[in-house]
């Protein structure tokens, strides 16, 4: 146990995998593509992710249980064109077709210089970032788009929700640096980890949520109702406000709809809700490209440069000498090397509805701690 009155356990990844495999077999999941899930997951868990770790199942739960998820799908190729393809998620959990669609691409990107693959028909693949990370250890540059099935994102001068989260990630590799790694929702931020906050019963800083009539949101409660449940108000998109910047943040989530979602095929969410039949999959789209760059320089002048880039980042003068200057990807190393020591923290109103889920799905809880 730790944190304050002890509401968070520090469980060790080995039983946060084990009881994500043991859930996800339990509706139904083949072995295979379960072990795959719950892998990425407890990963992601591993980097301080916490919004797009275990604390999905419940989602996934309530998704399997409305019919619109099946576990039981295997994802295919339907397209393969040498230096791209399509995959068909089958309706499935998005995380074996990503994680199929990424290593295909990086597959041709090491035969052909560049490889890129979309996924239709799927439903939420977890955080973009680890697939990024997918490239970056099979050493090729990754890029990773999205679209979403929620509608929360309020574009800018809209009053209304009419896009997803839409992340992108991008990650590439160095020599002796941690991998570069870029993961963002092109919201201010994730639905997700308004989620987290409300577990947490923290308030949210001013700007991640409006209500219908833009004003700011704090109460992650009422966030969380705007967010999910309600037609008005939702997420800004990254940058908060007009004035901020916010159509930069709404171009990008434009442009992760238009490589994940159209390209694909796949639908647009605000389009389809009005007619989307009770039982029907998400449709989610993904795509994931992947660059060798021995295709463009000499082998290893690559990851030589990338050192040389982070190590100028950071000799930056530190606004603040306690708070060196970083890159992308450094903070969730560092809470990985820290997680893996300590545990994994589950906040006990998640605990509360994972145990429920345990129950329901007749499997032991194994989020005790060590």
């Amino acid at each position: 146990m730790r944190g304050k009155e002890a509401t968070v356990t520090d469980v060790p990844v080995e039983q946060v995998r084990a009881q994500i495999l043991q859930v996800l077999q339990a509706w139904g999941m083949a072995p295979d593509l379960a072990a795959t899930t719950a892998e990425l997951m407890a990963g992601t868990d591993l980097l301080g992710v916490d919004s797009h770790g275990i604390s999905m199942l419940p989602a996934y739960e309530d998704k399997w249980r409305a019919g619109t998820l099946r576990l039981d799908a295997r994802a295919r190729i339907v397209r393969d064109g040498g230096a791209s393809a399509l995959i068909d998620g089958m309706g499935g959990l998005g995380y074996p077709a990503a994680a199929l669609a990424m290593n295909l691409a990086v597959d041709k990107a090491l035969e052909h210089g560049v490889g890129a693959v979309s996924v239709c028909n799927s439903h939420h693949f977890g955080a973009a970032g680890i697939y990024a990370r997918i490239a970056v250890e099979r050493g090729a540059v990754g890029l990773v788009a999205s679209s979403a099935n929620g509608i929360i994102m309020v574009p800018t001068r809209g009053a209304m929700p009419m896009l997803g989260t839409n992340p992108i990630a991008f990650g590439a590799p160095a020599a002796y640096h941690e991998p570069f790694v870029l993961d963002m929702a092109t919201t201010t931020v994730a639905a997700n980890k308004v989620k987290v906050y409300d577990f947490l019963d923290k308030p949210l800083p001013p700007g991640w949520a409006v209500d219908g009539q833009g004003e700011p949101v704090t109460d992650a409660g009422a966030a969380m109702q705007f967010i999910f449940d309600r037609p008005d108000g939702g997420l800004t998109p990254l940058g908060g406000t007009a004035a901020m910047s916010s159509h930069k943040g709404y171009g990008l989530a434009m442009m992760a709809q238009i490589l994940g979602g159209t390209l694909s095929g796949s639908a647009l969410a605000v389009r389809r809700a009005p007619t989307r039949r009770p039982g029907e999959p998400d449709d989610v789209g993904h795509f994931f490209l992947a660059l060798n760059p021995d295709a463009f320089r000499a082998a290893g002048s690559f990851e030589s440069d990338m050192d040389e880039l982070i190590d100028t980042m950071h000799d930056t003068p530190a606004a603040r000498p306690d708070e060196p200057v970083l890159v992308a990807g450094e903070p969730e190393a560092a809470e990985r090397a820290r997680r893996l020591r300590q545990g994994i923290p589950i906040p006990a109103a998640l605990a509360e509805r994972l145990r429920g889920i345990c129950v329901r799905a007749g499997v032991p809880y194994l989020l005790d701690g060590a």
